[in-house]
């Protein structure tokens, strides 16, 4: 089972840890040592980092998180994108692979980090006040764009890790980060005559081989893009919570 680069030093905290209350345990009555090896695995499980090469075709997006889809809303404006826009939320419990992939293929125009609270990752605010992680992704042509991925903090995740920087190319599916311990990964695209959801709320997702909409491909001559987005602010090294 592959792991996640980024959880080698829970992991052996938990394993130094557990190990040794595992030993304690033992010694007092051994069904008890039991109890420390099963929280072991699931450390160990949470990190998993299974690799994933998912085919699609033109117009296609995939899921940026595993999980539950939570909410699927319209929305009349949104600023990033300057138009009509789709948001789709997913939950992602203590037992989901908690990588983070590109729902589209494209460059990364932007970055932005944003402090904020830490309610349940399936509080209907937390999307908008919890602290946050988003890039905005200029899709290849023909697609629309631009889409956004927001990587939210939950209550107990309090650890958002990006290595995407702007400028950088990502491939549909590809990883760019994860989230530590229970979160909310949110894509909000374009909403253009044409776009076709593909779940629904209820619905489980995973990153990187779920489709989540399908958008009308159109001529790269006519694509037109936003040419400013003053929410965004553009940062020169990826943007790594403390972790």
């Amino acid at each position: 089972m592959p792991i996640a680069k980024e959880g080698l030093r829970e992991i052996a905290v938990a394993t130094l840890l557990l190990g040794g209350l595992g030993i304690a345990l033992g010694w007092l009555f051994w069904p008890l040592a039991i109890v420390p090896g099963i929280v072991w695995v699931w450390v160990l499980s949470f990190f998993r980092d299974p690799k994933r090469q998912g085919r699609f075709a033109p117009g296609e997006l995939c899921s940026a998180a595993d999980g539950r889809v939570t909410e699927v809303t319209e929305l009349d404006h949104y600023e990033s994108i300057d138009g009509p826009a789709v948001r789709i939320g997913a939950f992602l419990s203590i037992f989901n692979v908690h990588a983070n992939r590109s729902p589209c293929v494209g460059t990364v125009r932007a970055i932005l980090h944003q402090p904020g609270k830490f309610l349940d990752a399936r509080h209907k605010d937390s999307g908008r006040l919890n602290e946050s992680n988003t890039l905005l992704i200029d899709p290849d042509a023909p697609m629309p764009g631009p889409i956004e991925v927001r990587q939210v903090a939950g209550k107990v995740a309090r650890r958002i890790i990006c290595h995407a920087k702007p400028g950088d190319r990502l491939r549909t599916g590809e990883r760019f980060g994860m989230i530590k311990f229970g979160s909310r990964t949110e894509v909000i695209i374009p909403r253009v005559p044409g776009t076709q959801l593909a779940v629904k709320v209820g619905d489980v997702v995973r990153a990187g081989l779920t489709v989540l909409a399908r958008q009308p491909v159109r001529e790269a001559t006519t694509t037109a893009l936003p040419t400013s987005v003053p929410s965004f602010v553009e940062v020169p090294e990826p943007v790594r919570a403390a972790s």
